[in-house]
C-alpha cells in the first residue's frame, strides 16, 4: 500500500470523484466535451495532486495540497454553473458543495499539520 492510500482525505477525494462522475452522468449530451468534462477534471485533480504530492519533499507536497485545494474551488465553480443551467437538482448541489468544503479543510489541515518552518 502506498502511503497516499492511508490519508483519510485521499479516501474522500475518491468518494467525491464518484459522486460527481455519477452526477454528470446525467447532464446533457451536448455538455459531454464542457460541463461534465470539467467537472470530473476538477474532481480527479483532487486525488491525484494529494497522491502525486507524497511523493514529494514537504514543501512540494505542500504544493500539491494547494493545487488540490485549488481543484476543490474550481469544482464549486462547476457545481454552481451546473446548478443554474438546471443540470443538477438541489439536493446533489448541495451535498457536493458540502463535500468540497469538507474536503477543503482536510486539505488546510494536512498541510499546516507538515509544520514548515
Amino acid at each position: 500500500m502506498f502511503k497516499f492510500e492511508e490519508l483519510r482525505v485521499y479516501q474522500e477525494a475518491l468518494e467525491f470523484t464518484d459522486e460527481i462522475y455519477t452526477i454528470t452522468s446525467k447532464f446533457p449530451r451536448e455538455e459531454m466535451f464542457g460541463l461534465t468534462n470539467q467537472l470530473r477534471r476538477s474532481a480527479v485533480s483532487i486525488a491525484l495532486n494529494i497522491s502525486e504530492g507524497t511523493s514529494r519533499t514537504k514543501k512540494d507536497f505542500c504544493h500539491f495540497l494547494d493545487i488540490a485545494r485549488g481543484s476543490c474551488y474550481e469544482s464549486v465553480a462547476n457545481l454552481t454553473i451546473s446548478k443554474k443551467r438546471t443540470y443538477l437538482s438541489e439536493m446533489d448541489f448541495k451535498q457536493a458543495y458540502a463535500k468540497c468544503e469538507m474536503l477543503s479543510k482536510m486539505l488546510s489541515k494536512l498541510k499546516s499539520s507538515l509544520q514548515l518552518p
